[in-house]
């Protein structure tokens, strides 16, 4: 049955009814013990203790960027665009990084290499390769959804600028540079007959699944 209000001979409110539970609470809580002090201390005098406790420690200051900073081995810096032993890019244009950017910093366009003008031991190439550094997170995502393993993070952290063009890196900047032995594409494949051999190795040399680290004889 609802509760009676005896000086309105109706039905008690909800608001009475939550007055009269706070009374029995505070009721409840004068009989309860006061909490334990643990300092001697005021409050004010213990937060300027921890002030006053870091002015006298240690600072470390790093001379940057006369001397620069050495980043972990796995750092995510700016991206690499690699390439094979013979100097054939690996990027085969496919835009699964595009597709796997989160911030959609990534742009590609695919094009078809021919006999005349080879730039990937595949069908097709990265044509046009841009990175919006403005929009990038360094998330790496990109470069987990690579097939060829062409794009890598480098340690590479400094890139500041006050031009927001410059942000945008292109092909040209992304590729890794050539190495002794590499011939600058386009030129035919040098390692093997068929796409296969850059990625493969014959079975009596290795794992099938071992990339190529050496150009062959």
């Amino acid at each position: 049955m609802p509760e009676k209000n005896p000086a309105t001979g109706g039905e008690s409110t909800g608001l009475e009814k939550a007055s009269r539970g706070a009374v029995e609470r505070s009721g409840r809580d004068a009989g309860s013990p006061a909490p334990v002090k643990r300092s001697l201390l005021p409050a004010p005098a213990q937060g300027f203790g921890v002030t006053f406790g870091q002015m006298f420690k240690k600072v470390t200051t790093e001379q940057y960027p006369e001397t620069p900073k050495v980043t972990k081995p796995r750092y995510h810096g700016r991206h690499v665009l690699n390439r094979h032993p013979d100097g054939l890019e690996k990027c085969v244009g496919c835009e699964l990084c595009a597709w796997a950017c989160p911030a959609d910093a990534i742009y590609v366009e695919g094009g078809d290499n021919t006999e005349d003008a080879r730039y990937s031991p595949g069908e097709r190439y990265g044509a046009v390769y841009q990175i919006n550094y403005l929009r990038c997170i360094f998330c790496g995502l990109c470069i987990e959804a690579c097939p060829t393993r062409s794009l890598t993070m480098s340690n590479d952290f400094e890139l500041a600028d006050d031009d927001r063009q410059s942000l945008i890196y292109t092909k040209e900047q992304l590729m890794a540079p050539l190495l002794p032995g590499m011939e600058a594409p386009p030129h035919a494949m040098r390692l093997g007959d068929d796409e296969k051999a850059y990625y493969l190795r014959a079975p009596e040399q290795g794992s099938a699944a071992e990339p190529v680290t050496a150009e062959r004889a």
